[in-house]
């Protein structure tokens, strides 16, 4: 090679900062934190937010709004309500526990399918009760094993957390790593909010079957994930 174009790569190597090189290879060697799983899955976290407040009353994935009606049934002695509020709360706990103690991705979002499926199966079968605990666990454990987009960190069962990383990227820097950043959270933010929207529709429209679509979501991101040589 001439020592002009050596020098020359030399330079736009040099010119490539580590992150964007350490996000290069993330997304080359881990489809789990592609941008399609992370929007996959935002829109499953949205859908399932509008489904199981149209249906049940409480929120599968927000834990936030649980919290928040949580409060206020307390103060005004509500108790009833209150425990309907607490149960999805402590399955979603729990659920997160088992997902980061395991490690198992792809057997974290195996669970997650299965129990939407027996949720599917059990509503209005069963005590509501005991299709929330199995919906928020359910959730729990694909979205505390997938909080990772490329190089940035993400939630897909909330628009709050990724807002706030977005204006972080665009303050932060005016580089291309910071734009793409932010595009990215908004990409989240988008997703969450078209799920929810169509949750809201297509309840109404099938109602318990509703939850195939989230199903089929998690079943796309296990089909991406799922190579020879990935952690199980």
């Amino acid at each position: 090679m001439p020592a002009a174009d050596l020098g020359a790569a030399t330079m736009a190597m040099q010119a490539v900062s580590p992150d964007q090189l350490a996000g290069a290879r993330i997304e080359v060697q881990a489809p789990e934190r592609s941008l399609l799983v992370a929007s996959l899955l935002s829109l499953s976290g949205g859908f399932l937010d509008a489904y199981t407040w149209l249906s049940l009353g409480v929120f599968a994935s927000s834990q936030t709004g649980n919290v928040v009606f949580l409060g206020i049934d307390a103060q005004s002695g509500q108790w009833q309500r209150m425990h309907h509020h607490l149960l999805p709360l402590a399955a979603f706990i729990l659920g997160s526990l088992v997902a980061v103690r395991s490690r198992a991705i792809l057997g974290c979002l195996v669970g997650e399918i299965l129990c939407l499926a027996a949720a599917m199966l059990l509503l209005h079968h069963v005590p509501d009760e005991i299709t929330i605990l199995v919906l928020s666990f359910g959730v729990a454990l694909q979205s505390a094993s997938f909080r990772q987009v490329g190089h940035w960190k993400y939630l897909s069962v909330t628009v709050t957390g990724n807002m706030l990383r977005a204006i972080d990227q665009v303050v932060a820097g005016s580089d291309r790593d910071a734009a793409r950043g932010a595009g990215t959270m908004l990409v989240l933010c988008l997703m969450f909010l078209l799920g929810a929207a169509l949750g809201g529709c297509v309840t109404r429209w099938l109602g318990t079957w509703s939850l195939a679509l989230p199903i089929a979501c998690s079943a796309c991101v296990l089909w991406l994930c799922r190579r020879p040589g990935h952690p199980r």
